[in-house]
């Protein structure tokens, strides 16, 4: 399978995920303002949206959005146990949703983007403490989202390392920090990580 990914993008995900699972996969790097791979191929032409994300299968078929890629990805490997069975299964979906919406486009795409106001920056600033309040509350007793590594942790340690940029102080979220520290110790997840930093560092 191909992945379509950018530097420290959402798609770190997709990295994470594959390295857990022992899938193979080619990564295909992405400039999506240019709307071109780095083979030069037009990246629209794959996903029409533009954006990271983008699998495509052994046999053609692209998909496109972090909480369908992941669990197809999981899905691959079953054995990796990266997507529960069950009513499991569906509460992962709920935290794939979670971190997708409630983190991804409401906390840090504001906060990260140059072209949001300054307006809708501070309503992100805003609605950080009630999010990260919840997921601390979560993870108290617990080491992941669900009752072992899912792929729904590995969209959160994406999301999580933008903290690097937005810089929230997170020490009134004890849970949440341990939480981050057990992700990055993950092999995979530290692998995945320092990939891609090294590749966005001369971008």
């Amino acid at each position: 399978m191909d992945i379509y990914f950018s530097p420290l993008a959402c798609s770190l995900a997709s990295r994470i995920a594959v390295y857990e699972s022992g899938a193979d996969a080619t990564f295909h790097r992405v400039d999506t303002r240019a709307g071109k791979t780095a083979s030069g191929e037009d990246y629209k032409a794959i996903n029409p949206k533009g954006l990271v994300p983008a699998l495509r299968t052994d046999d053609g078929q692209v998909l496109t959005e972090n909480a369908a890629i992941l669990q197809y990805i999981a899905d691959r490997t079953p054995e990796a146990g990266l997507a529960p069975k069950g009513f499991a299964r569906y509460q992962l979906a709920q935290w794939l949703s979670y971190v997708g919406s409630e983190l991804h486009k409401v906390v840090f795409q504001p906060l990260l983007s140059p072209t949001y106001p300054p307006e809708a920056k501070a309503r992100a600033k805003q609605a950080a403490p009630e999010r990260f309040a919840y997921l601390d509350a979560h993870l108290k007793g617990r080491d992941y989202l669900l009752d072992g590594f899912s792929v729904a942790d590995a969209y959160l340690a994406a999301v999580l390392n933008w903290n690097r940029a937005v810089q929230f102080d997170l020490s009134a979220y004890p849970n949440l920090v341990a939480y981050q520290a057990r992700l990055t110790a993950r092999p995979a997840v530290g692998k995945a990580l320092a990939e891609e930093l090294a590749l966005y560092q001369p971008a």
